[in-house]
């Protein structure tokens, strides 16, 4: 029997491709970045024949490296970055426009209209989701919009809409699956999440022909088979869930009440609330996580829209260090921020404040304030964004009659830095606990793929493998953990004033 799998997780700054044993365990991987593309302030675009293109070099890269050839591989599970837009020809498989990513704020103003229109709740109840520019369907409404004989082409059942997954999997069976996974379609503003289906009367409010859309499986499934000539053998794609409910499924968070943060470009934290459809009364969006069959499961999530992301900006942008890495190192020559508070605001904030009209700030500098204060107090607004998502979820759990998170799990490029994990369980005043295996949204992917070739046969099955690497366990008084929140409320309200 076959027992490897591989694992493409196409995400926001780069593709990557991971081969996983039966154990769960990292055979081989291979990464590569790809172009970042602002048109104009707010804007951010990647190229989809690029995504593709990385996507399937690293996918070969890695089964190189890991001595496999495609006849070794049990299935393809794929993850990938939400709400990233792209619309495509059906007959020649070119994009008709750059995919729009989730960062992407252009959409703002149909989003602005339709809330006047007092559509907020329709949409809320259907979708889980608040009428925001950050989820595809004002995307794609854009798009047809604004791209000559988009609309027209797409009323003629000539073009496909898809999330990136969409997108991979078209390409990979070379045009023979147009589908999608529940927890993709969920992050679009068109699908009603308590049905499992496209929901007509959002199509029309958001003049979206239906002919665009993918079918919706559950996020273990057999979508089709790759072309032989990709990898050099027809594989089965048996798994596709978004990034974030890939990392939850990947953490074996598979009951109520189990929590994740992943902390990649920006920060994402999920809640597991099982069968129960619950929404929020703090900020947070329902959302449906990966599920195995096609029995509903859901999570709360809030997402941060600049995590790691901050990093990327004192390199590239302050020039304050040559490479990621260093970031760390540069935190920890201060003993602390200095009072610098740092609220990253490039793209508006998300949850729990969703402004889309908040910029960047540093606030409380002086004279004594040097580049390293600045670099801790960025690295610090990663862990003040990720604290108020979980104080929001207390308040949801509390609120249902349930209990507050008692741990959290993390994941992403991040999760390695101590001084940053450190500081989240400082903050929180619980446990942080990373996993050995900290690729866990590829690993998700991996597991929705192996359930569907029958390599393991549960979930629970899968709950055996997951293992902590190093627990970070609060040291700092919870005084003083308060009065550290209370500065960081202050510098939001300060990047918020208009």
């Amino acid at each position: 029997m076959k027992t490897h799998l591989l694992a493409l997780d196409q995400g926001t700054s780069s593709s990557r491709s991971i081969v996983f044993d039966a154990q769960g365990q990292v055979v081989a991987m291979a990464q590569r970045e790809f172009r970042q593309i602002y048109p104009q302030p707010g804007w951010v675009e990647h190229d989809p024949l690029e995504l593709w293109q990385t996507q399937l070099a690293t996918a070969r890269e890695t089964l190189a490296q890991a001595g496999l050839g495609a006849v070794d591989i049990a299935s393809i599970g794929i993850t990938n970055q939400r709400e990233t837009t792209v619309v495509w020809n059906r007959r020649t498989g070119e994009p008709v426009y750059n995919a729009i990513v989730w960062q992407d704020r252009r959409a703002e103003p149909t989003c602005t209209e339709l809330r006047a229109r007092g559509l907020e709740p329709t949409f809320r109840e259907r979708t889980g989701l608040i009428l925001d520019a950050y989820f595809s369907g004002t995307k794609l409404q854009w798009i047809l919009d604004h791209v000559d004989g988009a609309r027209a082409a797409a009323q003629r059942g000539e073009l496909a809409f898809g999330t990136v997954d969409s997108w991979l999997l078209w390409q990979l069976t070379g045009g023979q699956a147009h589908a999608t996974d529940v927890s993709n379609a969920a992050r679009t503003l068109m699908f009603n999440v308590h049905t499992s289906e496209w929901d007509e009367e959002l199509l029309t409010l958001l003049d979206i022909p239906r002919e665009l859309l993918p079918a919706v499986h559950p996020s273990s499934h057999v979508y089709g088979h790759t072309r032989a000539d990709w990898l050099g053998a027809a594989v089965p794609v048996g798994g596709i869930a978004g990034d974030q409910q890939s990392a939850l499924f990947g953490q074996a968070c598979f009951e109520t009440g189990l929590a994740k943060n992943t902390y990649g470009t920006g920060c994402f934290m999920l809640m597991h609330t099982g069968t129960q459809f619950r929404s929020s009364g703090n900020g947070l969006i329902t959302t449906r996580a990966a599920q195995p069959g096609y029995t509903p499961k859901f999570a709360l999530e809030g997402s941060v829209f600049i995590g790691g992301a901050v990093v990327q900006w004192l390199r590239d942008g302050l020039r304050a260090i040559s490479s990621s890495a260093q970031v760390q190192a540069l935190a920890e020559s201060v003993p602390d921020a200095g009072g610098v508070m740092f609220v990253p605001a490039f793209t508006g904030l998300g949850a729990p404040y969703w402004n889309a009209e908040a910029r960047g700030a540093i606030v409380g500098l002086t004279r004594g304030s040097t580049v390293a204060h600045i670099a801790r107090a960025a690295l610090e607004s990663i862990a003040f964004q990720s604290a108020s998502l979980l104080q929001a979820m207390a308040r949801d759990a509390v609120a249902a009659g349930g209990t507050p998170v008692t741990e959290l799990r993390v994941d992403g490029g991040a999760c390695v830095n101590d001084l940053l994990m450190q500081f989240q369980a400082d903050l929180l005043g619980i446990p942080v606990v990373r996993p050995k295996v900290v690729e866990t949204t590829a690993l998700g992917a991996g597991y929705l793929a192996g359930l569907s070739a029958g390599i393991w046969p549960d979930t629970r099955a899968l709950a055996a493998h997951w293992q902590p690497e190093r627990r970070f366990l609060p040291t700092l008084p919870r005084e003083r953990a308060d009065e550290l929140m209370a500065n960081w409320g202050r510098a939001v309200r300060q990047a918020t004033a208009q």
